[in-house]
């Protein structure tokens, strides 16, 4: 089970910086999601990461498809508003393209548009989608199912409810960025993806 760390645009460039820095090691990916910063300081923040030992093939950008190929970024997650996953792929097949899905129909079109794997929430309650109920976990284990990308949860995952989740990994926000030991939550996270993992396996 992958743990993919999502930034949650709160942190000034350096501030932010230090944080993915204290987990780079722990977590797969880091998702640059960054609404608020203008692409200067996106590029900043990458050239930041890379200074410092961070691999490139680790680093994901969020709906910014100009910065990542300006920086040599292989990865890039479209958000569902975001630019067409089909035209993307055609025009840029070797990129690392990813999805925000909200149902079964749109996980399996991104699938048939050229996603290499699709994210799906928000599952549980969380405070950054306050308001809207959370979608809950049983149509994410049915586009687990009938997908062959890799699915992935995001929205409310604590640590405590990574035993609830059948999916290839998680996405978390909070739970790293907002934790006053950012390192420390990272690995509890990744100690309960690999319990996850083992009991996937038995089973």
């Amino acid at each position: 089970m992958k743990l993919i760390a999502i930034t949650d645009d709160r942190h000034q460039v350096l501030e932010l910086a230090s944080k993915i820095m204290q987990i780079q090691n722990v977590v797969d990916f880091i998702h640059i999601r960054e609404k608020k910063k203008s692409a200067r300081e996106l590029i900043r923040l990458l050239e930041l990461l890379l200074d410092k030992g961070v691999p490139k093939d680790k680093i994901v950008f969020h709906d910014r498809l100009d910065a990542a190929l300006l920086s040599g970024i292989r990865n890039i997650h479209l958000p569902g508003h975001g630019l067409p996953t089909k035209q993307v792929r055609a025009k840029f097949p070797f990129m690392r393209i990813g999805c925000s899905v909200h149902s079964f129909e749109e996980a399996k079109q991104s699938e048939e548009d050229g996603a290499d794997y699709v994210l799906y929430g928000h599952v549980f309650e969380t405070n950054s989608k306050a308001g809207l109920a959370p979608r809950g976990v049983k149509e994410l284990e049915e586009i687990k199912k009938r997908l062959v990308i890799p699915v992935y949860a995001i929205g409310g995952i604590t640590a405590d409810r990574v035993d609830d989740i059948h999916v290839d990994g998680i996405a978390v926000m909070s739970g790293l960025f907002s934790a006053e030991n950012p390192k420390a939550a990272a690995m509890y996270y990744l100690e309960k993806c690999k319990e996850r993992t083992m009991i996937g396996e038995i089973l």
